[in-house]
Formats: structure tokens, C-alpha cells, sequence
């Protein structure tokens, strides 16, 4: 299963883990920086600094439930 660990970057605290977006979207075609972003300001509302903002994308194994790999290298 592709998901997208979202995270943000604080001065002080460093990087914080924010939480994991699961992807349902069935064509690739609508998958961007941009979607992925905003789904996640959604999601999160105020409570995060959006410029600050940035995810990975992992897949996860459906059984284990633990990441099989990850890209940072997203397009």
C-alpha cells in the first residue's frame, strides 16, 4: 500500500513526525506534490505550519503493516 509520512521542521525541536496519509486514489495521473500537500493541510487544519511541511513516500505491506521501502525522491 503507497502512503505519505508527513512531517515538519521546527527550529527548536527539529524535524517532528506528524502522521502517515494512506493514498486512495486509483489514477496515478492525480498524484502530485501539490495533491499530497494539500490533503495533508486538510487533514491537519491550523495545527501545522504548512511552509514547514514536507512527506516521503513508503509503501507499507499490507500483512506486517511495516514499511517495505521509501522514496524522497518524489515527483
Amino acid at each position: 500500500m503507497l502512503a505519505y509520512e508527513l512531517y515538519t521542521f521546527n527550529k527548536k525541536k527539529g524535524y517532528e513526525f506528524i502522521g502517515v496519509l494512506p493514498e486512495r486514489r486509483k489514477n496515478p495521473m492525480r498524484i502530485t506534490k501539490n495533491s499530497v500537500m494539500n490533503w495533508g493541510k486538510t487533514l491537519l487544519g491550523d495545527n501545522v505550519d504548512s511552509k514547514n511541511m514536507f512527506f516521503k513516500r513508503v509503501a507499507i505491506d499490507r500483512f506486517s503493516g511495516r514499511i517495505v521501502w521509501f522514496d524522497l525522491a518524489f515527483k
